[in-house]
């Protein structure tokens, strides 16, 4: 798989030091437990190919720009963090008043 770049160049994913290290790879623990181990640069490439698989797939994508894809999951993950942060608010806010 080649994922084009900002620049214009493109990576080959699916080679090198990065492809030896999820060969053999088959569920997410294992994927989570070689994640750790990767650098920052492997990290990004790791988030572009399953940003592609996003695109690929065009299955619950809301947003798709050059900082990546945004999907439905994101977005209520972000929305329940803004409620929580919103309900926490307004008990504090009533505790201050009952007081």
């Amino acid at each position: 798989m080649y994922v084009k770049r900002e620049n214009g160049a493109e990576n080959r994913l699916t080679g090198g030091r990065l492809f030896r290290k999820f060969l053999g790879v088959s569920t997410i623990v294992e994927i989570e437990s070689v994640l750790p181990k990767l650098t920052t640069e492997e990290l990004r490439r790791v988030e572009e190919a399953v940003h592609q698989q996003y695109r690929q797939r065009q299955d619950g994508i809301v947003c798709d720009d050059s900082y990546g894809v945004v999907t439905e999951t994101d977005l209520i993950a972000s929305a329940e963090q803004a409620f929580l942060a919103y309900e926490k608010e307004e008990q504090e806010h009533a505790q201050r008043k009952a007081r």
